[in-house]
């Protein structure tokens, strides 16, 4: 190996030991940091959704595929709807589920498990009946005709309200009561969406209610079916005084099917809105992206709302998280933009920490020079312990023994001392040692070290 690359190497081992321990604290207190601030999180994560063929199934499906591309595995988990979901996050079985307003009473320990991504969209309550059940029914209804517009028109009918887990029953029991309508005047039935569906179109059901997004693919076939009508809520505006989880919206008309003219007319109607909920224990950086998705999601222009209206911090029953409030408001953080989200999301969560390790490790960092100085000369310095210790012994010295003893001794001294290895900068401090080495070498060959004869002493 040439000199040049040997001193060079040499002196880089004598840095990086005398760098060690303070990189060995500074990668200690990152260690600490990583553990504390847990920054990157799980790969599997369950979101609770709804029936089979509903919105909220479609919604967790487009939510999957979207995390999927940041390596985030969303688990679905199918539910009986709304209030279904709060229960499972209640208990701890979902980590995030899609939960409308007012279908089910929010509980005040429900604030301190439970927290809000904000609100995505608007679930109007879809009342479809069949346009002859209404034709045919008697007593006072005979003079309104085929059409509804008010929930007192549904006494005597067969009305299928959905399963508890649902969420709608609560909620029409509630929009009944305010009506006054006796429940023991309507034949009300608990199937679920699907199941309903078919019993409403074979005529042994003559009204059911959801609570569902337009993009239901059950909402979209009834919208343009024969002989099906949606119920026109003109008293929308009351109701969302009334209640306050209900916001009154438009139906507006052919926005179904300009060609066809569906609907005919603008139809009210009043809608709760269906918020994202998930437990406090999810981790952050999930939460983030669960809203990124739901900007891309729930962002766009619909059937009831302008672009951009969603996701939004309005009509929410439980506490907002502080990391949706952030991403609502906020574009994409700018390292997302560039790199990949793990990547991002790490130096994004550690850069406060990592600047603090740095503010306490940089004035640690001077002590470094000194150090490495002092290891270099160390290997120097520790050799004039044994030759001041010789000429020492010099002086006390006078026979032949101890004379040949001690030049032995400076002999292998010497020679360890041109084995010795240092950087170039400091190789003025060996040959000074060298130097001294001879000196100590004639002051034990000078002549008036040697040994006294006997007439010099007077001894015979």
């Amino acid at each position: 190996m040439p000199k040049t690359i040997r001193y060079t190497l040499l002196s880089l081992r004598d840095l990086a030991i005398s760098v060690g321990p303070f990189a060995l604290l500074g990668i200690t207190l990152l260690v600490l940091a990583y553990w504390w601030l847990d920054p990157n999180p799980p790969k599997r994560v369950t979101l609770a959704t709804g029936p089979a063929q509903s919105a909220y199934e479609e919604f967790g499906k487009r939510y999957a595929k979207l995390l999927a591309q940041e390596g985030i595995t969303v688990t679905l988990l199918p539910s009986q709807g709304s209030a279904d979901n709060l229960q499972l996050l209640r208990n701890g079985q979902a980590d995030l589920g899609f939960v409308q307003g007012g279908t089910s009473e929010v509980e005040p320990a429900d604030e301190d498990k439970l927290e809000s991504l904000g609100s995505l969209f608007v679930e109007p309550v879809w009342l479809f009946y069949r346009e002859g059940a209404v034709a045919k029914s008697a007593g006072t209804r005979t003079s309104v005709g085929a059409s509804l517009d008010a929930l007192t028109q549904l006494q005597g009918l067969r009305v299928n309200t959905g399963t508890a887990g649902s969420g709608i029953p609560n909620l029409m029991m509630r929009l009944l009561a305010s009506n006054k309508v006796e429940l023991s005047s309507l034949s009300i039935s608990g199937l679920e969406q699907t199941p309903a569906t078919m019993a409403l179109l074979e005529g042994k059901l003559d009204a059911i209610v959801f609570a569902s997004a337009p993009e239901s693919l059950m909402v979209q076939m009834l919208l343009q079916t024969p002989g099906i009508k949606l119920m026109n809520f003109p008293q929308s505006e009351a109701y969302s005084r009334r209640f306050a989880f209900l916001s009154p919206v438009v139906l507006p008309r052919g926005v179904v099917d300009l060609a066809a003219n569906i609907p005919p007319q603008d139809v009210h109607l009043v809608a709760p809105t269906t918020a994202l909920i998930n437990h406090k224990g999810t981790h952050p950086a999930l939460l983030q992206l669960f809203v990124q998705a739901g900007k891309q999601i729930h962002g766009g222009a619909g059937w009831f709302r302008r672009a951009r209206d969603f996701p939004n911090l309005s009509n929410n029953e439980l506490p907002i998280a502080a990391e949706a409030e952030r991403s609502i408001k906020d574009d994409k953080p700018f390292l997302q933009r560039y790199l990949p989200f793990w990547v991002a999301n790490l130096v994004d969560r550690m850069w406060l920490v990592m600047g603090i390790i740095l503010a306490v490790m940089l004035p640690l960092t001077r002590i470094i020079p000194p150090l490495y100085a002092f290891r270099v000369r160390s290997r120097i310095f520790r050799w004039y312990g044994q030759l001041r210790e010789i000429e020492n012994r010099i002086e006390s010295s006078r026979d032949n023994a101890t004379q040949n003893t001690l030049l032995e001794e400076l002999n292998r001294l010497e020679h360890r001392a041109e084995k010795i290895s240092v950087p170039l900068s400091y190789t003025d401090e060996l040959y000074a040692l060298r130097g001294n080495i001879q000196l100590v070498r004639k002051k034990l060959q000078r002549p008036n070290l040697t040994p006294a004869s006997p007439a010099t002493t007077g001894l015979l």
